[in-house]
């Protein structure tokens, strides 16, 4: 059974999923040896496909960010993104913070991720989105990287500020860092009172009253007459993940909070707003034509 799609008068908003497990967030990178990785059952193809279920329901086509090392083990979900219609997308390789990494490493992982996933898909793979928000002012040198190897666009930055991640002064909308011919699609904020607020989904998602939400895309498209974008994933979707006591109280607290209320939640966001592709929903940015 299909449901009714939302008024194709409304603004059209990108829909991003992160694809990896629940073992190599960036809270757990402490809990986790990334050496025993393949040693934990893995729960992101499950999970991942309750996304893809609803997506096709609502008739309604995503972004999958997704890491090559989930590629390399579950090729037949990357086919499946790919079959139904959704852009596939690079999360990088291994999970890897970009600021840990070098010009020559960032380089390598890029090109292993993009290399799985265009052979996998195949499809072109021309989106990135670093993990935990990771590039900057501090490795501005990742976007001629990211040029370098064949990607059109990034979508890495997040203009708040946050303990894990943030570029508060970043730009709200699309733009060519300094000058670049990569254009960077920043996360969503909403500008209040001298700050950014964030409202582009994640753990404030889960957090917050899915009103505050709804209340700032409506906002957003008012009085900025411009799309959002929303992103979460695959365990965002699990209440029944292991439990890793071993992480930091307010790590476990963070990843684990509202997470069974978010089927519901997804259902509701696909009825209430127009979603599409990030390469389809920003095509003209993509192509050049960012301020």
């Amino acid at each position: 059974m299909t449901t009714a799609a939302p008024d194709p008068g409304m603004i059209r908003n990108a829909l991003t999923i992160d694809v990896e497990d629940y073992f190599q967030v960036q809270a757990y990178a402490g809990a986790f040896d990334r050496a025993s990785w393949d040693t934990i059952p893995r729960r992101v193809e499950a999970n991942t496909t309750l996304i893809l279920d609803a997506l096709a329901r609502h008739r309604t086509k995503a972004t999958f960010f997704t890491l090559g090392w989930i590629a390399d083990r579950h090729p037949g979900l990357i086919r499946r993104i790919v079959a139904e219609g959704h852009e596939l997308a690079s999360h990088g390789y291994g999970h890897q913070l970009v600021t840990d990494l070098t010009p020559a490493t960032f380089r390598a992982d890029l090109e292993r991720a993009k290399a799985v996933l265009e052979d996998t898909g195949g499809v072109e793979v021309r989106g990135y989105r670093a993990p935990t928000f990771s590039i900057g002012p501090r490795n501005a040198w990742a976007w001629d990287v990211l040029a370098a190897t064949g990607h059109g666009y990034s979508s890495s930055v997040f203009p708040v500020r946050h303990d894990l991640y943030g570029t508060p002064d970043a730009p709200r909308k699309p733009y060519h860092p300094e000058g670049r011919s990569i254009v960077e699609i920043p996360m969503t904020t909403v500008a209040a009172f001298g700050r950014n607020f964030p409202c582009a989904g994640g753990g404030y998602f889960r957090l917050l009253p899915y009103a505050t939400y709804r209340f700032g895309i409506r906002h957003l498209h008012r009085a900025e007459r411009r799309p959002a974008v929303f992103y979460s994933h695959p365990w965002e979707f699990d209440p029944g993940q292991p439990d890793v006591p071993q992480a930091k109280r307010a790590s476990r607290f963070r990843h684990r909070v509202n997470l069974a209320i978010m089927p519901a939640r997804l259902e509701r966001l696909l009825t209430d707003f127009a979603w599409g592709r990030m390469d389809q929903v920003f095509a003209a940015d993509i192509a050049g034509g960012a301020a």
